[in-house]
């Protein structure tokens, strides 16, 4: 049976446009699902949208809708984005679908009957964008903690859930399972929280309307109509909901297990501390792993629609490219720590890395192979059976792309594959294709085809370890270079392509610009 791997991204509010933060963790996701299913495993890939709570009331009626019409009509833009990143998503999930309502409204009514749900009241201060409670020492200045605009006090009657009653087997489960958070530094920081010991917190509002309604106390003595299930009870119920838990879907058994939800690092207490106690509680198991990536920053400051700050990834697709983009954020940052944004810095590495470094050496080989060699096919095997500089890059760089992509170090997966590349632009310099092709001796002649046909190689051996990050220029590439066998459907690519173990005989094509340079017109 082939093992099966579950990635989730956090779901996106419905309050505006998706905006490059939501790209970047949406990318990322994509990127390891691609990678999980070249390498023969059977993926499940989940993203969506949150589209209860104040937040979106309040914009609604700024924009004279109703918020369902708010929420249809801003997926719709989300839809259109991800399908313009080459984003192959299994499933949306949004919290307004009936199937979501059913699985959270069964949850809270088993936690009622056990009593870790319970009625009290709750006066603290509270920020409405950020949709959070905070203490006095919190709200320093009466300043919210994450956004720093200014908290209001509210004091409700509110529905709350006993996290306090699982603060030490979370954090035994913490420290039986290492891995748990990643990376560790942000494992350290939610460690420091629990150890400040947990309190029980408010899972609902009076505040709102558009939510979902708590459901009745055991008994049906109480209706709390007036009551909404509060957004991150709410939201966090996604990654369970999308599998069809009620219907016994085999989906559940199959993904569950090996879950991965990838976070930013603002929400990380709300995935690593919230979600596993209310898991807990439910007597359900926890997911495999909270990865939490840093943020792209300006000037110093988080990149957000709340900041005003939002850059639109459409316009970007616009200007260098769905693949530039793609690869930039993957090579330039470093996953798991911010990293400071600016233009000028993406033209510099889509025009230095994916124009002069890749794009160009495919057009140079692939026109010195029709140029030297002419157009008919060429069998390989046996050229390609004798050592060489790319043949060696080659086997060294793969084991590393595999390592880090499997710990998320998609910067240095990309280093690997640019290791190929580079032995190639030098194998070219020092052999002189060229400078053989003058010459009138046989020997050279043949060493002229081998010298074309393993540079070759070696571009297409990294271009399929690129298919999951910039997928449209990777199958192009491959296609120019003959071999577009070496990417069919969602075949164990990544297991059965090394040096050699592609097609046996080449016919490449005409090549065309892979990657035009980019200009700065700022």
């Amino acid at each position: 049976m082939k093992k099966s791997y579950y990635i989730t991204t956090p779901i996106y509010y419905v309050t505006d446009a998706p905006h490059i933060g939501h790209l970047y963790t949406t990318v990322a996701a994509d990127i390891l699902a691609g990678y999980h299913r070249l390498i023969g495993e059977e993926v499940w890939f989940l993203t969506g949208t949150d589209e209860h709570g104040q937040k979106c009331e309040k914009k609604a009626r700024e924009t004279g809708e109703t918020p369902q019409a708010l929420a249809d009509r801003v997926v719709e833009r989300y839809k259109i984005a991800w399908h313009r990143y080459g984003i192959r998503y299994s499933d949306f999930i949004r919290t307004t679908e009936e199937r979501h309502k059913k699985v959270v409204t069964h949850y809270i009514e088993k936690l009622m009957k056990t009593g870790d749900i319970y009625l009290a009241e709750y006066e603290g201060l509270y920020c409405v964008p950020c949709e959070t409670y905070w203490t006095e020492t919190q709200a320093e200045g009466g300043k919210c903690a994450d956004c720093g605009r200014p908290v209001e006090k509210l004091k409700e009657e509110s529905y709350f859930f006993k996290m306090s009653a699982y603060e030490k087997k979370l954090l035994e489960h913490l420290e039986k399972h290492p891995n748990f958070i990643y990376p560790e530094s942000r494992r350290n920081e939610v460690l420091g929280f629990i150890r400040q010991g947990l309190k029980d917190i408010s899972i609902s509002r009076t505040t709102i309307q558009w939510g979902i309604p708590m459901p009745q106390d055991p008994g049906g003595k109480k209706a709390n109509k007036e009551h909404k299930v509060y957004v991150w009870f709410d939201a966090l119920t996604n990654y369970l909901s999308a599998l069809g838990p009620l219907e016994n879907n085999p989906k559940v058994a199959q993904y569950w297990p090996n879950a991965i939800h990838l976070v930013g690092k603002d929400i990380l207490r709300f995935h690593a501390v919230y979600w596993p106690t209310f898991l807990m509680a439910l007597g359900l198991p926890l997911p495999k792993q909270i990865v939490a990536h840093g943020w792209l920053t300006d000037s110093n400051r988080k990149i957000s629609k709340s900041l005003g700050n939002a850059i639109d990834p459409m316009a970007l697709a616009e200007e260098v490219g769905v693949d530039g983009m793609r690869y930039f954020l993957f090579r330039e940052f470093v996953f798991g720590l911010d990293g400071e944004y600016t233009k000028e810095v993406m033209i510099q590495r889509i025009n230095s890395d994916l124009a002069n470094d890749y794009g160009n050496c495919i057009s140079r080989v692939c026109s010195m192979i029709l140029k030297y060699c002419g157009d008919a096919p060429v069998a390989i095997e046996k050229i390609l059976s004798e050592p060489c500089e790319p043949r060696d890059a080659v086997g060294e760089a793969i084991p590393v792309f595999h390592n880090e992509m499997q710990s998320y170090g998609f910067q240095k997966a990309l280093e690997a594959v640019w290791k190929m590349i580079a032995s190639v632009n030098r194998y070219i310099d020092s052999q002189a294709p060229w400078a053989l092709a003058k010459s009138s001796d046989p020997a050279d002649k043949e060493k002229l085809k081998k010298v074309l046909f393993q540079c070759h190689e070696a571009l297409r051996v990294a271009s399929v370890f690129l298919l999951p990050i910039i997928p449209t220029s990777a199958r192009k590439a491959l296609k120019t270079l003959g071999a577009s066998e070496s990417h069919s459907g969602d075949a164990p690519l990544l297991q059965k392509s090394g040096w050699g173990q592609g097609p046996k005989e080449i016919k490449v094509e005409k090549p065309e610009p892979l990657f035009p340079r980019l200009e700065n017109k700022a």
